[in-house]
C-alpha cells in the first residue's frame, strides 16, 4: 500500500484549499481528508473523508495505521478571537491535537508532520516593525500562548527525538472559498463579501490598524513548499515566520473602492482591536526565504481584483 497523507481540520479555513490542493499534487486517493463533522459537504464526496476528533488519539493513531499515514497536516485549531471566548477549550484542542500527532511521530507510526503557528505568537512587547525571525514572543491570548507553547514543543521532540515536524507563522488569510473561522483578521475576507452583497462594511478594527496579510494561494504554496524542503535545508524547528503584504482596513478599503466606487465602510472597534494592536504590522521573513526559497506571489491590488471576481461569481452579481 502506498504511503498516505492525513489532513485533521480539512474543512476549515486553510484545510479546505490544502485539500484540493494536496490532492492535485498526490492524487486524490493518496489524501485523506478528516475533521469532526461534515459540514463542508463539497470536501467531504471530493475524495477520501473521515470523521475524527482531533483531541482523539486513538482515532487519529487507527486511521494512520489502517491507511498507511506517514504524512500528517494538523490544521485543527480554536483561532484567535474564539479562543478568547473558549479559552479552556482552546488548549484542549490545540496542544492535546498537537501530542497526539508529535506522539505518532516519535513512535515511528508517522514520518512528518505540518503544524501551522502563527503570528497570534507575538505580543505587544515584540518588535512591530520588521518582526525578526527571533525575537520577544510574550502573547497576550490564548490562541498566541498555545502557538508559542507549541512551537516549543515542536523544537523539543526534534531535537530530543528526531520528529520531522514543520511550520510556519501564517500572517491572516485572506480567500474567496471558504469562510474565516473566528480569527482577528477576518475582516479582510468579511470586507469583499459585503462588497459584493451589500456595497458596505463596518470594520471591527480601525482604520490605521496595519497588520501582516497573505492570499490564500501564497499561503497553500508556503506549505506545501516547506513540506517539500530537504531536511537538512531546515534550520528552524519551531515555526518559520512568513510574509507576504502588510496593509490596514483603510487600504483595502480604497483597494476595494477604486474597483466599486460606490463602497463605503465605517469603523467600529471591538474586543479584537487589542488583539490587533498586540501583534506586529510587518515581519521578516528572510530565513523563510533563504532556507526553502520561499517568495509570495500577490501583492494588494492583485489580491483585491482576484477576490472580487472570484465572489461575483459566487454571488451571482
Amino acid at each position: 500500500m502506498s504511503s498516505k497523507i492525513l489532513i485533521i481540520g480539512a474543512c476549515g479555513q486553510i484545510g479546505t484549499e490544502l485539500t484540493t490542493k494536496l490532492r492535485e499534487i498526490h492524487g486524490v486517493t493518496n489524501v485523506i481528508a478528516s475533521d469532526i463533522n461534515t459540514r463542508n459537504l463539497d470536501l467531504v464526496n471530493s475524495g477520501p473523508f473521515e470523521i475524527i476528533d482531533a483531541k482523539n488519539y486513538n482515532a487519529i493513531k487507527d486511521c494512520c495505521l489502517q491507511n498507511n499515514v506517514k504524512t500528517v497536516y494538523l490544521m485543527a485549531a480554536l483561532l484567535s478571537a474564539t479562543g478568547e471566548k473558549y479559552p479552556m477549550e482552546a488548549w484542549d484542542l490545540n496542544m492535546n491535537s498537537l501530542f497526539h500527532v508529535l506522539n505518532l511521530a516519535k513512535q515511528k507510526t508517522i514520518d512528518k508532520i505540518f503544524w501551522p503557528s502563527s503570528i497570534a505568537v507575538f505580543g505587544p512587547t515584540t518588535p512591530s516593525e520588521n518582526t525578526p525571525q527571533h525575537t520577544i514572543c510574550e502573547p497576550t491570548t490564548v490562541y498566541g500562548i498555545t502557538k508559542q507553547v507549541g512551537e516549543r514543543w515542536c523544537e523539543y521532540y526534534h531535537n530530543k527525538y528526531d520528529v520531522d515536524v514543520r511550520s510556519i507563522r501564517y500572517p491572516g488569510i485572506i480567500s474567496y472559498k471558504a469562510m474565516p473561522g473566528g480569527g482577528t483578521t477576518d475582516y479582510a475576507v468579511e470586507i469583499y463579501h459585503e462588497a459584493i452583497k451589500t456595497g458596505k462594511y463596518e470594520s471591527f478594527l480601525s482604520e490605521n490598524t496595519s497588520l501582516p496579510m497573505m492570499f490564500m494561494e501564497d499561503a497553500i504554496k508556503a506549505t506545501t513548499k516547506i513540506m517539500e524542503a530537504p531536511a537538512e535545508n531546515l534550520t528552524i524547528r519551531s515555526a518559520y515566520n512568513l510574509s507576504a503584504i502588510s496593509f490596514t482596513p483603510k487600504e483595502i478599503f480604497e483597494s476595494i473602492k477604486a474597483k466599486m466606487p460606490e463602497f463605503s465602510m465605517s469603523y467600529k472597534p471591538d474586543f479584537r482591536q487589542a488583539i490587533a494592536d498586540s501583534w506586529p504590522s510587518s515581519i521578516d521573513d528572510s530565513v523563510a526565504r533563504k532556507d526553502w526559497n520561499w517568495q509570495h506571489d500577490y501583492n494588494l491590488k492583485e489580491m483585491t481584483s482576484e477576490m472580487l471576481k472570484q465572489l461575483r461569481k459566487k454571488y451571482n452579481s
